[in-house]
C-alpha cells in the first residue's frame, strides 16, 4: 500500500528526483524502495501536493501577424498559430479551437465544410454543450463513405463538443450532369438545408487549389475538367466552387454539377472563416478575400507570413471592408 509512506518519505524521493536530478534507479537505492515503485510514489507526492509542477506559460498565437493580416487584407478576424517545430496542421487545429469556439454564439447557424485542419480544430473545441448551434453541411458528400475530415464527421464531432444539431446535406457533391443536379437540388430535403445555409452567421470552410483539392485527391476531377478550369482562370476552391483571382466563380460545366453552398450565399455570411495551414494556397486565399468569400482566417504562422509577403510584393485589389464584431 502506497499510503503507508509518510509525507517526509515522499519529500525525500521528490528532492532526490526533481531537485537533485538523480535517476529512478539511484533514487530507489538511496530511499530503499524498489525501482518499480519510484514513479508511483512520485505520483503520490503530486497527489498530496508535495510536488507542484508549474509550466511557463506558452502563447501559441502570433498577435503581430494577426494584426498585420487584419490591417493589410481587411479581415474581420485572424487567428495565427505558431508552427515552428510542430505539425502545422495539428497545431493550428489544436491551439485555434478555443478562439474559434468563442466566435460561435449560442444558437448560431454555422455553415460547415470539410478539411483536415478543420477536423483537427473540431476535435479540440472546448466542451460546452450549452451552446446549441445549428451546424449545417455546406457541401454534398464526395464519396459514399465519409472520412474523418469530411463535413459529416466533423459535424458529428462538433455537435458532441458544442451540443445543438447537425443538418446533413444528403446528396453527392458532384453530379454527372446539370439536369440531374437541378432535380436533386429541387427536393424538399435538400432545399431545407439550403435555406438554413442562407441564415448562417458563421461559416467554417477550407480553401483548396487545382493542385490540392479533395476532388483531385479523390479522383473526381479528371484531366479534361482540370484543363477546362485552368483555362477559365481557376486559382482556388471552396466547397467545390472554383473561383478566379477576383473571387468570381469560374463559368465551366463543373459549376453546373456541384451541390454545395453557392458563392453568393457565402459572401452574405457575416463571419466566413477559412481554416487552413501551409503556404501552398496563398493565391487562392488572396482571391477568396478579394472576392469577399471569406472575412476571417485561421492559419499557421508560415502560411500567414507567405500571405503578408505576397501582399507586400504585389499590388492587390482593394480588400473587402472590415466588418464590426458586434
Amino acid at each position: 500500500m502506497l499510503n503507508v509512506y509518510s509525507d517526509d518519505q515522499l519529500r525525500l524521493l521528490a528532492r532526490l528526483y526533481y531537485a537533485d536530478g538523480l535517476g529512478q534507479a539511484e533514487v530507489a537505492r538511496l530511499a530503499r524502495v524498489s525501482q518499480a515503485k519510484v514513479s508511483r510514489l512520485l505520483a503520490l507526492a503530486r497527489e498530496r501536493g508535495i510536488v507542484r509542477i508549474t509550466v511557463a506559460d506558452y502563447d501559441p498565437r502570433r498577435p503581430d501577424l494577426e494584426a498585420a493580416l487584419c490591417r493589410r487584407l481587411g479581415l474581420a478576424e485572424a487567428v495565427v498559430i505558431k508552427s515552428a517545430g510542430t505539425d502545422a496542421r495539428a497545431a493550428t487545429g489544436h491551439f485555434a479551437a478555443a478562439a474559434v469556439s468563442r466566435l460561435i454564439g449560442t444558437s448560431d447557424v454555422v455553415a460547415l465544410a470539410g478539411g483536415r485542419t478543420l477536423q483537427a480544430l473540431a476535435s479540440h473545441l472546448p466542451l460546452d454543450r450549452s451552446r446549441q448551434p445549428v451546424l449545417v453541411q455546406a457541401m454534398g458528400s464526395v464519396e459514399p463513405s465519409a472520412s474523418a475530415h469530411d463535413a459529416q464527421e466533423i459535424g458529428r464531432v462538433m455537435t458532441q463538443r458544442l451540443g445543438g444539431t447537425f443538418l446533413a446535406l444528403n446528396a453527392p457533391a458532384f453530379m454527372p450532369d446539370k439536369r440531374t443536379r437541378d432535380t436533386l437540388v429541387s427536393l424538399e430535403q435538400v432545399r431545407a438545408v439550403q435555406q438554413h445555409l442562407s441564415r448562417a452567421r458563421v461559416a467554417l470552410v477550407g480553401v483548396g487549389t487545382l493542385a490540392n483539392s479533395v476532388f483531385v485527391e479523390r479522383g473526381t476531377l479528371d484531366v479534361a475538367m482540370v484543363r477546362e478550369l485552368r483555362r477559365a482562370g481557376a486559382v482556388g476552391e471552396i466547397c467545390g466552387r472554383f473561383f478566379d483571382d477576383r473571387g468570381r466563380e469560374c463559368a465551366t460545366g463543373w459549376r453546373d454539377r456541384v451541390i454545395s453552398i453557392e458563392l453568393a450565399q457565402l459572401r452574405r455570411i457575416p463571419l466566413a472563416l477559412a481554416v487552413v495551414s501551409g503556404t501552398d494556397r496563398t493565391a487562392a486565399i488572396e482571391a477568396a478575400i478579394r472576392g469577399g468569400l471569406i472575412k476571417g482566417l485561421v492559419i499557421d504562422e508560415a502560411g500567414a507570413a507567405a500571405l503578408l509577403m505576397s501582399n507586400a510584393s504585389s499590388p492587390a485589389a482593394p480588400a473587402p471592408r472590415r466588418k464590426s464584431r458586434s
